[in-house]
């Protein structure tokens, strides 16, 4: 896939091309150059098939952290980018930024407060909306279990909110022991078409979630 060379990327261009089933990556944190990617085969966490194991269950049940939403987005996609190799370039960042200053990038932190405060944000996960779908974009964790946790209140979050189609762009082995698949890309397209038709809202469950109802919840419906 060639570096983008076209029109500069802006926050419009790239919802365009997310409606499109296409998104941005880099090479590196200090790759300048944009290049965009459509997967062949696409991972989606149907929202009815979030699985939470009983060692997670007890995790969430148990844990002293504190889950909040988008009170930290900068600092969940720094997380994200901090590691070894990443794909997220200053520009990519900058533009995730600006989508969240919008409303159209949501994150979900998670908190240890027994931690000093510039190290109490442990664990995290961000992405867009557009119409009825979630593109989660990056996660990452500093403790074991803070980015799962993270993605069953946010999987709760979006059933509240109407959302159809949560796209994890990629399948891996972690994202498949929550209940992720691996659809074809014509698949992905119908479902993708199917959730730009539709209106849904983040911020409709309201506060964040009491512990028992989210593993309620998604006891419910796995």
């Amino acid at each position: 896939m060639a570096p983008d060379t076209g029109p500069q990327l802006t926050p419009d261009l790239l919802l365009t091309a997310y409606a499109q089933g296409v998104f941005p990556m880099s090479e590196g944190r200090h790759d300048p150059e944009i290049f965009w990617v459509d997967p062949q085969r696409r991972g989606v966490f149907p929202l009815d098939r979030f699985h939470i194991s009983r060692s997670l269950a007890r995790r969430i049940r148990l844990s002293p952290w504190r889950v909040t939403f988008d009170t930290d987005f900068a600092g969940v996609v720094s997380g994200c980018a901090d590691r070894p190799e990443t794909w997220i370039n200053d520009t990519i960042f900058d533009l995730y930024l600006r989508l969240h200053q919008r409303g159209q990038a949501h994150a979900v932190e998670i908190w240890d407060d027994a931690r000093p405060a510039g190290d109490s944000l442990i664990g995290g996960v961000y992405g867009v909306t557009l119409g009825a779908a979630f593109f989660g974009e990056s996660m990452f964790s500093r403790a074991t279990d803070a980015s799962k946790i993270a993605l069953a209140y946010l999987v709760d979050r979006l059933r509240a909110g109407g959302f159809t189609l949560f796209d994890t762009q990629f399948l891996t082995p972690h994202l498949a022991s929550l209940g992720a698949i691996e659809i074809p890309r014509t698949l992905y397209r119908r479902l993708l078409a199917e959730a730009m038709a539709r209106e849904a809202d983040f911020d409709a469950q309201g506060p964040v979630a009491r512990p028992q109802d989210v593993m309620q919840r998604s006891t419910q419906t796995s």
